[in-house]
């Protein structure tokens, strides 16, 4: 009876296990991506650039759309313009399809690019993280239950010193112990 347990253990265990093992993968590089927001974006690469425009400008009423066209060539924007207002006396700013913006100093003609693009891969991981629909939720409930079997028969595939009566119950305290000590931090 024990070895037909155990044998059943080990074959759930591994089925599980490879069956899995791309999610895993998913959710540990989107998840050191999320612990590192504060200092990497994994959603967008954002990036500025700082250049002038070959003009000044006296009167903000001298911008019209195709003036801003105009001040968008040099960065190849201008099929993406969506609109410009000035949030300030003598600054322009320029939205851009996708979330790019550029704003202009129009007396001293400075300007600042801002390019906003999507991080194909490591983006697309990261929004599973948030949770993106209801069959995602149904997804990583099966998963989540998934990774409890996994974790029980992983328990009783082995025995002996290696096993939940030996070294591997100690490591699993202190698998425990971790987070708990954590959060009581």
């Amino acid at each position: 009876m024990k070895n037909e347990f155990r044998k059943l253990c080990r074959v759930l265990h591994r089925h599980l296990s490879f069956f899995f093992s791309g999610m895993l993968l998913v959710y540990a590089i989107s998840g050191i991506a999320l612990n590192h927001k504060d200092t990497f974006n994994s959603q967008y690469s954002i990036e500025r650039k700082s250049f002038s425009i070959s003009r000044a400008f006296s009167q903000e009423e001298e911008i019209t759309k195709e003036v801003v066209l105009e001040l968008l060539l040099p960065i190849e924007e201008s099929k993406n313009y969506t609109k410009h207002y000035f949030p300030e006396h003598n600054t322009l700013k320029v939205f851009l399809k996708g979330g790019s913006n550029l704003v202009v100093n129009l007396s001293t003609g400075e300007a600042v690019y801002e390019s906003v693009k999507r991080r194909p891969v490591i983006g697309a991981l990261s929004k599973l993280h948030y949770n993106p629909g209801k069959a995602w939720t149904v997804f990583s409930d099966v998963f989540a239950v998934g990774l409890i079997i996994i974790i029980f028969t992983g328990l009783f595939v082995l025995k002996g010193k290696y096993s939940l009566w030996g070294i591997g119950g100690i490591e699993l305290t202190i698998g425990i112990l971790i987070p708990v000590l954590f959060l009581m931090l």
